[in-house]
């Protein structure tokens, strides 16, 4: 098989097991493993379906990073359960699936699939860092549109999207993104800073909306070359010139904050992904006994061995 590296977005993936999954899926001890299931099974449908070789779990070890959100204050300010003083902010997370998290960790690890974070930085930066430093094609798996900006037909680097579902996967290549949006991956991040992201706390620019904010990327290139046309006095209309002045000092920061970080030092173990010998297979089968986890940890044991089948026959 040709090595291709898959990334996942593990928060974003665990929140979409947790609600597509009924909370009455529970272990003996009444702990809900249902989260733990649908996450087991959508690895499972990843793995067969595009064949990765190697697999991260990429990690929020700081979900809402101070540097942001001091740039940004409001920044997922509306997710926010609990602040803390001198460690990251308490996210909102349901209670049956907060206690899962940490078994979602353990049969991660039973499986051999790596956990990958970094301290003050979310999972989106450890992709962003992954994607752009590997010697090998690379699948991004999110329901997050914020990653488009990473998407790299030249480097094959595309994103597998899961807002439609798991039943529904959309590939997104440059063509995606452009017919999306009408702008190029390498843009998108400028025109998310301009058009605004209210799940994020994002307030863009006042007034300008996405097809606006193509407009101006198309005319100028990137935010550099909209904000000089706009101090210049040319290339646009008196009305989004106004617009873009007033946000001056929005736009001054907010880019540092949409951008992914692309050059964080991460230290990497092994990732590839390879059938689990006799002692591994005993610890998970075993950890599947204990949570109740049933046919969803079978299901990725098999997943693994057939990578491993077709690794061995090519």
């Amino acid at each position: 098989m040709t090595d291709r590296l898959m990334l996942l977005d593990s928060a974003s993936l665990y929140f979409r097991a947790f609600y597509g999954v009924p909370d009455t899926v529970r272990a003996p001890d009444g702990t809900p493993v249902n989260a733990v299931r649908g996450f087991l099974d959508i690895i499972t449908k990843l793995v067969t379906t595009y064949r990765p070789t190697h697999l991260v779990a990429c990690w929020d070890d700081d979900w809402r990073p101070q540097w942001r959100v001091d740039l940004i204050p409001t920044y997922k300010t509306h997710r926010v359960a609990e602040v803390v003083a001198g460690a990251p902010d308490v996210e909102v997370v349901p209670d049956p699936l907060e206690v899962q998290v940490p078994v979602i960790r353990e049969a991660l690890e039973a499986l051999g699939i790596r956990i990958v974070g970094a301290p003050a930085h979310e999972a989106d930066d450890v992709i962003g860092t992954l994607a752009t430093t590997a010697s090998m094609p690379v699948d991004i798996v999110t329901g997050d549109r914020d990653l488009f900006q990473l998407v790299d037909d030249a480097r094959d680097v595309r994103v597998i999207y899961t807002a439609r579902g798991m039943s529904n996967l959309e590939l997104v290549t440059d063509a995606t993104v452009v017919a999306k949006y009408g702008v190029l991956p390498g843009q998108y991040a400028d025109f998310a800073t301009l058009r605004g992201d209210s799940s994020d706390g994002l307030p863009g620019v006042a007034g300008i909306g996405e097809k606006t904010a193509a407009t101006l990327l198309a005319a100028h290139g990137d935010l550099t070359g909209i904000v000089a046309a706009a101090e210049a006095g040319e290339g646009m209309s008196a009305g989004v010139r106004a617009k873009m002045l007033a946000g001056a000092p929005y736009l001054a920061v907010a880019p540092q904050v949409v951008a992914v970080v692309r050059d964080l030092p991460l230290t990497i173990p092994d990732s590839t992904l390879r059938p689990l010998d006799d002692e591994a297979r005993d610890h998970a089968t075993a950890l599947a006994e204990r949570w109740a986890l049933g046919t969803a940890m079978s299901r990725i044991l098999d997943a693994l061995d057939g990578l491993g089948s077709n690794a061995a026959s090519a």
